[in-house]
């Protein structure tokens, strides 16, 4: 012990911190060093440093950003009754190839929620009509002040339910809202099939289920091919394919495209390496399961060794679709903020609006949103890419139809569903007149908004976040385990 401060006296400090530092860098290849290793030290997270191209921060600002601030509060208000039942129709055939691959594990299948168990609220029907209020309408603020002063805000309702005009008439009203509804959409909604139905995502979780193979396998090619923008596709894999891209000769919109889709590819991986089946019982008839972190896996999937140096770059586009889904939530803020996030119990309701409130004033503080103006300009060629990007994700919300999995399939809709509902948003010329035109500040007037969303897309909107929330949140234990 004493020989130290003798030696310490004769080596200048700044030797010694040198020394520190290399020793220190050696040891971890951690995510806030710009160390660059050897091959053989190298993993998925050396290069996840830095700005996010195409974007104005840096990536342990989201980290940073997600883990402390919006993570827990997702936790915790996605479990509420409002998120946790999802509509949809997982019976939908597959419109591109014959439904051949279905998946035969007991861990692909959807377990069923009792109707007895879905809210009261949920059950009401009142806001499907385009001209109907929210069934929670009567029991909100606004209705208890309407009075007739508002007469000129309802004026055009009052026009639209006027018993004069014939049931036909109504038909062609509501057939005409629903398509000039529609042509915002960025992705096809099912929740008013005739085979829908309301799904517990707590009982459902998104985890590994074993399905995997050429029909997975498929379902991904199909939705990349989708990215073509002219890019010609001349491999025969899937590999193949994602090798030809080169993001450096795409515009903005092509690069972004790319971008939004490798980001939700790449969650749905992780989330998958997350809750990996690790070991299951033998009964068929108790289909219990230990799922935990499989690092293998993920090295597997994101390695620069296993992915031709690309796993990075893919697990760099996952916070690029964060921050468009967050600034989406940021820019429908005012019209959220006037939810009443109805199932009927008015408690858990009222809680459920605090928290919503609480998380978007966090969401709306962020510093460094993601600028959706930059895309789509007023040219004839932005408004061009506008259209192609709608059409595709409509496209990539039909491929789901034909995933071999329910439960895939289930959280597939899901997030491709809050995907394209946080594009809407971003991108509706009525929230854009709604917002500049002040409607947000007028708390009475509810009826027949410029803008609204479905309640399945709020659930899906929300959602999808959360699993990107839960992605950025996963990727730090996957980095102590790779330390």
């Amino acid at each position: 012990m004493a020989l130290w401060p003798c030696i310490a006296n004769r080596i200048p400090l700044f030797v010694v911190l040198l020394l520190v530092c290399l020793y220190g860098t050696h040891l971890s290849c951690g995510y806030f060093t710009s160390y660059v290793p050897d091959e053989n030290n190298k993993n998925c997270f050396c290069e996840l440093e830095g700005s996010i191209n195409d974007c104005g921060c840096e990536v342990d600002t989201v980290d940073h950003f997600n883990n402390i601030k919006i993570y827990p509060r997702l936790k915790s208000l996605l479990v509420k009754n409002y998120f946790r039942f999802f509509k949809v129709n997982l019976n939908r055939d597959c419109p591109f190839w014959p439904d051949d691959s279905k998946c035969a594990m007991r861990f692909c299948q959807v377990e069923n929620c009792e109707e007895q168990t879905i809210p009261p609220g949920l059950m009401e029907h009142g806001d499907n009509h385009p001209f109907m209020k929210p069934t929670a309408y009567k029991y909100s603020e606004a209705a208890q002040h309407a009075d007739c002063s508002d007469a000129d805000d309802f004026s055009s309702v009052l026009g639209i339910i006027d018993t004069s005009i014939s049931d036909q008439a109504h038909k062609e009203f509501e057939l005409w809202a629903k398509h000039d509804q529609a042509e915002e959409d960025f992705c096809i909604i099912d929740e008013n099939d005739e085979g829908s139905q309301y799904v517990d995502l707590l009982l459902n979780p998104e985890r590994y289920t074993g399905y995997k193979g050429e029909s997975a396998h498929r379902v991904w090619k199909s939705i990349y091919l989708e990215n073509c923008f002219g890019v010609q596709n001349r491999s025969n894999t899937f590999s193949e394919y994602l090798a030809q891209i080169d993001l450096h000769k795409m515009c903005l919109e092509q690069r972004a495209f790319y971008r939004i889709i490798s980001g939700l590819h790449s969650s749905i991986n992780i989330h998958l390496c997350s809750k990996y089946l690790l070991s299951e019982t033998k009964d068929f008839l108790s289909p219990q399961g230990v799922w935990g972190h499989n690092i293998q896996e993920f090295k597997r999937r994101f390695s620069p060794e296993t992915t031709n140096g690309e796993g990075p770059h893919w697990l760099r586009n996952l916070y690029f679709i964060y921050l468009v889904e967050l600034k989406a939530l940021a820019k429908a803020a005012p019209y959220l903020r006037r939810e009443n996030f109805y199932t009927g119990i008015v408690e858990e309701d009222q809680e459920t609006k605090m928290a919503i409130n609480d998380l978007l004033s966090v969401v709306e503080s962020f510093p460094n949103h993601f600028d959706e103006n930059a895309l789509f300009s007023h040219s004839p060629q932005g408004v061009r890419f506008k259209y192609e990007f709608k059409e595709k994700f409509r496209n990539i919300s039909r491929i789901m139809d034909c995933v071999g999995c329910d439960k895939c399939k289930l959280w597939g809709k899901l997030q491709t569903q809050g995907l394209g509902t946080a594009l809407k948003i971003l991108y509706s010329e009525k929230l854009n007149i709604a917002t500049e035109s002040g409607l947000w500040e007028k708390p009475h007037i509810e009826i027949d908004p410029i803008f609204r969303l479905k309640r399945s897309e709020i659930v899906a909107l929300f959602n999808a976040f959360g699993r990107l929330s839960n992605s950025i949140y996963e990727m730090e234990n996957f980095r102590k385990s790779l330390r």
